[in-house]
């Protein structure tokens, strides 16, 4: 794959658990690109495969992935997902776990070092630090608290952001990084991920609801249902998901009007 404005794309990605001796498939056949400066947005109902092909994305040993996926022209379905980190894929947590024992400043000195290559001075570090905790209105003293330990839903979707802009990273997936947000916090995450999203890395988002996408403006929007893209369209579209609903695109496809899978 060779098209230097692809920043990243997956080819018939089929993703299956075992389940009581059975092979269940949740995830069946998804082809999608993102090229330089796009925002995707994956809407669909609970229990649609959406997460879960976030997590085989980013490479979750639980799951028996088949299909390509590559990010800037590298093919990555191989790796493991330290190495697809590294090379710029990143996942935001929809329930971001707690790390006792291991403080906020080292754990992202330590991120940073993997993603570069190369030990951060400190100094140069705390500076870049701080400026991102300022940034998305986090008090400084979280930079010696535990990762994620105490802190309520809000503060981990913003530290999850705030990994986000620090890291740089080539392909963004964030996972339901709305749910549980004040509207407050909400506009702080959006803005936040409008700054680390710019015209070289791209980003998919999976959300239930439109409002995030008020703040967060997807180019893109797919409607992901029983592990398959049944809908592509523009901005218009979550507006219709909120009008009618999910249902409809199962009548309409079972018509024989359905979208692009």
């Amino acid at each position: 794959m060779d098209n230097k404005d692809i920043v990243f794309a997956c080819r018939n990605l089929k993703v299956s658990v075992q389940d009581k001796g059975e092979t269940k498939e949740l995830v069946k056949g998804v082809d999608l690109t993102v090229r330089k400066g796009e925002k995707h947005a994956l809407m669909g109902p609970n229990g649609s495969g959406k997460s879960t092909l976030a997590a085989a994305l980013m490479g979750h040993p639980g799951y028996e992935v088949s299909g390509e996926i590559w990010l800037a022209g590298e093919r990555i379905d191989e790796l493991e997902p330290y190495e697809r980190a590294r090379k710029g894929l990143f996942l935001s947590f929809q329930y971001p776990v707690a790390v006792p024992g291991v403080s906020v400043a080292n754990f992202l000195r330590a991120s940073l070092a993997a993603r570069r290559g190369t030990e951060i001075p400190v100094r140069e570090f705390r500076k870049e630090m701080e400026g991102a905790f300022k940034e998305l209105g986090i008090d400084r003293s979280f930079i010696s608290r535990y990762l994620n330990d105490g802190f309520s839903g809000g503060e981990k979707k913003r530290l999850e952001i705030l990994q986000m802009i620090m890291l740089k990273p080539v392909f963004s997936l964030l996972d339901e990084t709305d749910s549980g947000l004040d509207i407050d916090a909400l506009k702080v995450v959006s803005a936040g991920i409008n700054q680390a999203t710019g015209s070289e890395n791209g980003m998919l988002m999976v959300t239930h609801y439109q409002r995030i996408l008020d703040y967060v403006k997807p180019d893109i929007v797919h409607v992901f249902m029983e592990g398959r893209i049944v809908r592509t369209g523009g901005a218009e579209l979550p507006h219709e998901l909120e009008t009618r609903g999910y249902d409809w695109l199962l009548e309409s496809s079972a018509a024989g009007s359905g979208g692009v899978s």
